[in-house]
C-alpha cells in the first residue's frame, strides 16, 4: 500500500471522536475520519469540520490508504465487542509496524489481551484513557496511554500536542505502562471521580438539610471553597449548577430527579479492588450509593414506614458548621485518593507494570474530571519518596488529617444525629481509624474461622508464617484446613 498524506485516522464520530478530531486539526495534525454510518462523515465535513484540513473516507480501506506510515488508526467506539469487531475490520488494511489505538473506556483486561493478539500479527496496540468529557476532548483532555511501548514514539507528538497543559506547559499525557495499564489508570481515575462526586453530594445534603440553605447560598459556599484547598473542577461546576435557574426562575438542581446513572467504570474499580484484596472502600460505597438512588420508588415507600430523626432547627455557629463539613469533605477526598493509589500500587505488582505514580497525578492535573490543585501534593509526595508505601504516610496528607480529623468527626456526628446518609464520609473515617489502629479485632475473627473450619491462625508470640490450630471444644480433631476454605 502506498503511503498517504494524513497523520492519523479516527473511527467513530460521536461527540468525543468529533472533538478529538477538531483538536488534532487545531494542532496541525491532518486527520482522516470514518464512521460506520457513512452519512455522518459527510455531515461532519459539511458542518463541524467545515474549513478544516480534515479528510473523510467512506470505507476503512479508503481511510487506511490515506494514512502516512506507520499508519495510526484511533478507534472511538463503545467499549466491548464493538471494539474487537472494528479491529478485525481494520487489520486487513494494515502492514507490520502500524498502530491501532483504542481511546474508549475499555476494560483493562481487554486492552491487555488485544495488545498481545495484535503483537502476534506484527501490529502495535495502544489502549488509552481519555478524560475530560466533550470540552476536554475539544480543548485539551488528560490522556493516559498504555499498551505496546514500541508504539509510543509514533503517537507521542500527537497525544502530547492535543492534551491539556499545566501551568508550566507540561502536557497532561505521558506513557503509563505496558498492556492494559493505560485503561487501568483511567478506570481508577473514574472510580475516584465516583468518590469525589458522592462526597460532594453528601456535603451538599448535609448543608442543605441541616442549615436549610438556598441553592444561591450553596453556590456562594462552593465558590468560596473553590478558592482554597478544595479548588477543583467538580467543586467549580457544582457552584455553577447551584446558581443555574430553570425557566420559571427556581433552582434547576431542585427539579432534577434523584436517581443516578452509571456506565460501569466505578464498578470495575470496586471489583478489581476486591480481586486484589485492597480496601478501596470509598469507591465501593459510591457505586452502591448510586445503586440505592436508582431504587427511587422503594425509597418513597420506605420513607412512609421507616422512622428516624429529622434535622432539628440549627442553633449552633453556622460558619463553624460549614467549615466542619468542608474539612470532612477534604479529609474524605484525601482518603479516596490514597485508596486509589493503593490499588494502583497493587495492580503494578500484580500485572508487572512499571507505573510512574507521581506522573499519573500530573496527568490528572489538567483536562480531566478529577483535576484539582491538591494533585500537586501527590506529585510532590512521590517526588520526595518514589517508594512511598501509602499517601497517608506523607507529611502533607498526615498533617491535614491530624489537624482536621476532629472537625471531620463533628460533621459526621451532625449527619448521624440528623438522620442524613453519608456512606462515603463514614467509610472514609472508618478506613482512617482502621488504618491507624495497631490492633484490630481480626484476632477474634481468626479464632472463629479456626473454631468452625480449622482454618488456623498466627500467634503474636511466634514468628510470622507459623500457623496454629486449637481444638476449641475438646471434641474437634487435630487436623487443620489447608486447601479447602468454606
Amino acid at each position: 500500500m502506498a503511503s498517504g498524506s494524513c497523520d492519523i485516522g479516527l473511527i467513530g464520530l460521536a461527540v468525543m471522536g468529533q472533538n478529538l478530531v477538531l483538536n488534532m486539526n487545531d494542532h496541525g495534525f491532518k486527520v482522516c475520519v470514518y464512521n460506520r454510518t457513512t452519512s455522518k462523515v459527510d455531515e461532519f465535513l459539511a458542518q463541524e469540520a467545515k474549513g478544516t484540513e480534515v479528510e473523510g473516507a467512506h470505507s476503512i480501506e479508503e481511510m487506511c490508504s490515506k494514512l502516512k506510515t506507520p499508519r495510526r488508526v484511533m478507534i472511538m467506539v463503545k467499549a466491548g465487542s464493538v471494539v474487537d469487531q472494528t479491529i478485525e475490520q481494520i487489520v486487513p488494511f494494515l502492514e507490520k509496524g502500524d498502530i491501532i489505538i483504542d481511546g474508549g473506556n475499555s476494560l483493562f483486561t481487554d486492552s491487555e489481551r488485544r495488545t498481545k493478539e495484535l503483537a502476534e500479527k506484527g501490529l502495535h496496540y495502544i489502549g488509552t484513557g481519555v478524560s475530560g468529557g466533550e470540552e476536554g476532548a475539544r480543548f485539551g483532555p488528560s490522556i493516559m496511554p498504555g499498551g505496546d511501548p514500541a508504539a509510543w514514539p509514533a503517537v507521542k507528538a500527537i497525544f502530547q500536542g492535543i492534551s491539556a497543559k499545566v501551568e508550566d506547559g507540561t502536557p497532561c499525557c505521558d506513557w503509563v505502562g505496558e498492556g492494559g495499564a493505560g485503561h487501568y489508570v483511567k478506570m481508577v481515575h473514574n472510580g475516584i471521580e465516583y468518590g469525589d462526586m458522592q462526597l460532594i453530594g453528601e456535603a451538599y445534603q448535609l448543608l442543605k438539610d441541616t442549615l436549610h440553605l438556598t441553592a444561591d447560598e450553596l453556590a456562594e459556599i462552593f465558590t468560596e471553597w473553590n478558592k482554597g484547598e478544595l479548588d477543583s473542577y467538580l467543586i467549580e461546576i457544582s457552584a455553577t449548577i447551584f446558581a443555574k435557574k430553570d425557566d420559571d426562575g427556581t433552582p434547576m438542581v431542585d427539579k432534577i430527579l434523584d436517581t443516578a446513572g452509571q456506565k460501569g467504570t466505578g464498578k470495575w474499580t470496586a471489583i478489581s479492588a476486591l480481586d486484589m484484596g485492597m480496601p478501596v472502600t470509598l469507591i465501593g460505597e459510591s457505586v452502591f450509593a448510586r445503586c440505592l438512588s436508582a431504587i427511587k420508588e422503594e425509597r418513597v415507600e420506605a420513607s412512609k414506614i421507616l422512622t428516624g430523626p429529622t434535622a432539628p432547627a440549627f442553633t449552633g455557629d453556622k460558619a463553624e458548621f460549614i467549615e466542619n463539613v468542608r474539612r470532612a469533605l477534604f479529609c474524605s477526598k484525601l482518603i479516596s485518593y490514597a485508596q486509589g493509589y493503593m490499588l494502583l500500587r497493587e495492580a503494578a505488582k500484580e500485572y508487572k507494570w512499571n507505573l510512574n505514580m507521581g506522573g499519573i497525578a500530573l496527568m490528572w492535573r489538567g483536562g480531566c474530571i478529577i483535576r484539582s490543585v491538591f494533585l500537586n501534593n501527590i506529585k510532590a509526595a512521590y517526588d520526595k519518596n518514589p517508594k512511598l508505601e501509602n499517601l497517608l504516610m506523607d507529611d502533607f496528607f498526615s498533617g491535614i488529617l491530624n489537624k482536621y480529623n476532629a472537625s471531620w468527626r463533628k460533621g459526621l456526628i451532625a449527619a448521624i444525629e440528623a438522620g442524613i446518609p453519608t456512606p462515603a464520609f463514614s467509610t472514609a473515617l472508618a478506613f482512617y481509624d482502621g488504618y491507624r489502629t495497631e490492633r484490630l479485632p481480626a484476632n477474634l475473627l481468626q479464632a472463629q474461622r479456626d473454631f468452625f473450619g480449622a482454618h488456623t491462625y498466627e500467634r503474636i508470640d511466634k514468628p510470622r508464617g507459623e500457623f496454629f490450630h486449637t481444638n476449641w471444644t475438646g471434641r474437634g480433631g487435630r487436623v487443620s484446613s489447608s486447601t479447602y476454605n468454606a
